[in-house]
Parts: structure tokens; sequence; C-alpha cells
């Protein structure tokens, strides 16, 4: 009797072998759960886009389920998508993105979930799903809306910027905040506002707000903040704040004064500058410029081997903006540390000396730690902690940039001054300075005003405080501070509030 050959199955290769995406992968977005409908993007395909999303740390539900998030689909007939959904009854359907395929390779090529935007959404074409859904769950806390750095409503936000920057400048804190809740509400909406109607559920848009939009939904444009923009006042202080070591106090004394530029504060023998605002102008054309997220790294290279060079064992972070996946900033924030209980008060000195060897400190302020646990919880907000820190401006050079400075068209200099801050915590201060520092200011802000307002909690860059208890609470991570808090864990990346 003849049998045929039978070929075993485990000599051929997977696609996803071909491609070196390993079977069983860390899960990185924890929030996000996924769902590939087959439909029209058929089996093998389907395998292979889970395996792949799946090798990039993302949640990759087999069955629909109301556990699901995000609906991803090839189908290009939305009306018999949308049939078969509701088909499906499920509970939470309301409350899932249904996406166009664009999304899922956006997401893959970026290696984490992008923010959605209006292009990515099929939407329901029947009557009863016209308008953006979910809008009535959006929280008045930043902490509890994700915030990537893709914003839908930019137009909105830009002004409502000037406005708060305007009553910030005049130091008139109630109007200045209300105007940045409401910008950070704007900047987390997965659509486009296009009428003043889609917004009446949404938190944190007073009348003000709400007629500077009407204004700009009519006319494209703000006139009130068109008027803000060429007063002469704005302008004056907006140039003089840009100065590193120059607050609002100070450029409103030489506003009084009638100086109103760089030479006339420069030429008045009166001022006596300190020794920030010198460096400040010293270096004003490149502290002032954007840095990259490719000079960030360069940066982060040196102090990481000027850390590690005294203390091997320490732990080095990059906060700031750039942990939440900006590409541009103004400075470069790092968290610095070491499991040795005391150590880290010394380690800022010692970095500190190293860089002046290797002459590359333009400029140092530092501060000694006055940190003392006994002196725990602090009972109000306050704009800095009490770890050793330092403000630098260090001179990093061209040929240590992936891809080269950003600099101004011209510069042949080949280096630029760049500013950079450092912060020591102890270590079991570590994941309470490390969320602080990471920002947005606004997601901190409504982060400590939740643990306050809804937990009777006092949270700040030192420490977390159970009020009811009485006790304070001990975390390693961030994950622990939001747990304590009740809250789901947001990534750093969704935190740009």
């Amino acid at each position: 009797m003849f049998h045929s050959p039978i070929v075993p199955r485990v000599r051929k290769r997977s696609r996803a072998a071909e491609v070196g995406i390993p079977g069983r992968e860390e899960v990185k977005f924890e929030d996000v759960r996924l769902f590939l409908v087959e439909r029209k993007m058929g089996r093998s395909r389907r395998s292979f886009l889970t395996q792949l999303a799946r090798s990039k740390g993302f949640i990759v539900e087999d069955v629909l389920s109301d556990v699901v998030t995000h609906v991803v689909s090839e189908d290009i007939h939305t009306s018999s998508l949308w049939t078969w959904l509701k088909e499906c009854d499920l509970k939470n359907l309301t409350h899932m993105l249904v996406l166009d395929i664009s999304w899922f390779t956006d997401s893959m090529r970026e290696g984490r979930p992008v923010a959605v935007e209006t292009k990515h959404l099929i939407q329901d074409t029947l009557p009863e799903a016209s308008t953006p859904t979910a809008v009535v769950s959006v929280s008045q806390y930043a902490c509890q809306r994700r915030t990537t750095t893709e914003n839908n409503n930019k137009t909105f936000t830009d002004a409502f910027e000037v406005l708060a920057e305007r009553y910030e400048l005049n130091e008139i804190e109630g109007p200045c905040l209300a105007f940045r809740r409401a910008a950070s509400v704007l900047k987390s909406l997965p659509w486009a506002v296009r009428s003043l109607g889609a917004t009446q559920d949404l938190p944190c848009l007073g009348e003000h707000t709400k007629s500077v939009m009407e204004e700009i939904l009519q006319n494209g444009r703000s006139f009130e903040v068109e008027r803000i923009l060429s007063d002469e006042r704005f302008q004056t202080l907006k140039l003089f704040t840009s100065v590193f070591g120059v607050g609002p106090k100070t450029a409103d004394k030489w506003y009084r004064r009638g100086l109103r530029s760089f030479n006339d504060v420069l030429a008045d023998s009166s001022i006596q500058l300190n020794r920030m605002q010198q460096s400040g102008f010293l270096h004003y054309e490149d502290i002032s410029r954007a840095v990259s997220k490719a000079e960030a790294r360069a940066l982060r290279n040196i102090i990481d081997k000027a850390v590690h060079a005294i203390t091997p064992d320490a732990v080095l972070a990059l906060t700031g903006g750039f942990r939440r996946g900006k590409e541009f900033g103004h400075d470069v924030d790092f968290i610095v540390t070491t499991p040795e209980p005391g150590e880290e008060e010394t380690l800022i000195p010692k970095v500190i000396n190293r860089l002046t060897k290797q002459g590359i400190l333009l400029y140092t302020e530092y501060q000694a730690s006055t940190f003392d646990m006994s002196k725990l919880p602090c009972h109000r907000f306050e704009a800095m902690d009490h770890f050793a820190k330092c403000f630098l401006i260090l001179r990093l050079e061209g040929s240590q940039v992936e891809g080269g400075l950003h600099i101004a068209e011209g510069d042949s200099r080949g280096w630029r001054a760049v500013r950079v801050d450092l912060v020591a915590p102890p270590m079991d201060r570590y994941a309470f300075a490390l969320l602080g520092w990471t920002g947005s200011r606004q997601f901190e802000r409504d982060l400590r005003r939740y643990a306050r307002m809804e937990r009777q909690m006092l949270l700040d860059n030192h420490a977390l405080y159970d009020k009811t208890k009485k006790e304070l609470l001990a975390a390693t991570t961030e994950k622990d501070i939001f747990a304590h808090l009740g809250l789901e864990y947001i990534e750093p990346w969704q935190r740009n509030a």
C-alpha cells in the first residue's frame, strides 16, 4: 500500500517567525484592548497582525466582548460593519472606538497607541449614532483622562493658552487656571469640536471659554486673542520672561521703567542682574530655542556617564516632556538617586565637579536638600520640592548628537548651550519625585486636586498622605501611587494635559 509522505509541520516557519516576532511578549499598554475584525481582513492576515501587535506590547483579544476598547477593521462598508457590530449584542459598544486599519498601522509604526483622530474613526452612518459618543464620560480631572501629544483642537487650545498666559503675567491665578483646565479638556478629545453644541456635556468650559470658541467657529479666529497678542505690555512681558531667571514681577518692574527691549535692559546701569539672569542673556539665542529629542538623548548619555562613574548602582531617569513622548522641549530634566540612604545628597555636587572638569559646564546653581521626613505631609501645594537639585547650562557638541544639533541656520559653532535640571530624591521618595517631575503641569495639578477632593489624601513630590488613616502610604513605583488613589494607571505619554 502506498503512503504519501508526511511533512512535519514544525519545519514550516510561520510568517511570525520570519519577521522575528516572539511568541510571548510583555504587555505595555494595559488600558488598550484591541479586537481585529476578520471580515474583509482574512484569517491569516488577522493572525499575523495579532502577533505583530502583541510583540509590541499590545493586548489583542481573540473574541469581541465588552472588555475591548479599540475595534480595528479593514471593512470599508461602514453600514454593514456597524450592523454586524450591533448584532453582537455588546453592552459597551457606545464606548468602544471603531477604527480604520490606518490607526493600527500608525500605532505599530510608533510602537504605541497613537491618538485617535477623526480620520481614523469608522462612524456609524445610522442617525442615532451621528454625534460623538461618550462625551459625558469626560472627567473634570486630567488624571482620569488620557492625553497624548496629538491635539485635535489646537486652534481652541492655542487661544486658551494665550488668555491663560495674559492672566499668568498679571499674576491672576483663578482665570489662568480656568483657561488651562479648559484647554486640557479639549486636548484630551479624540475628535475635533465642530460646533458649540458638541461641548455642552464637557467639564471645565465656562462662559468665557465658550464665547471664545464660538468666535473662532464663526470667524476662524478670536479677536480678543488678537488684541492680546498685539498689546505692547503683553509682548514686552512675554519677551522679558523668556529670559532664564526673569519672572513676571521683574518683567513688570522693567516695563514700568519704560524698558521695552533687551538692549534697554542691558543699557540701564541701575539694573543689577543676578547670575542666573546674566547667563540667561548671555546664552539667550541657544536656550530660548527648543531642545530636540536627539539632543535630550545625548545629554542623557553625558549625565549617565558622569553619574555612574561616581556611583555604579545609581538610578537615572529622563523626565519632563521627553518622558511624555514630546519631540521638543525647553530644557531637559533628570532625576538621579542611589540605593544607599543619604548618598543622594552628595551625588549632584560630585556630578557638577565632573562636568566642570570636562569643560562643558556654562552655568550652575546648586540647592542643597532641605527635605525632612518629620515635616511630611506638606499641607499645601508647593511649586518646587525640597530635594537636592541643580539648574545647569551645559555645552553640547554637535558630534554627540545623532542627526546633528537643533540650531539656527548659519550657526557654524558646532555646539550649543542647553538648560538641564537635576534633582536627587532619596530612593524611597523616587516614585513620588518621578511622578511629579514627569508632568504635565496641569496633569499634576489635577492629580493633587483629585487626591484631596476625592480621596481625602495629600499628594506632592515627596509623599502621599492618607488623612483618614493618618498615615503616609509607601510606593516604589508610579503604579503604586495610582493604586493608592484608586485610579487607573496612565502611561507617561498619555499625561500631556
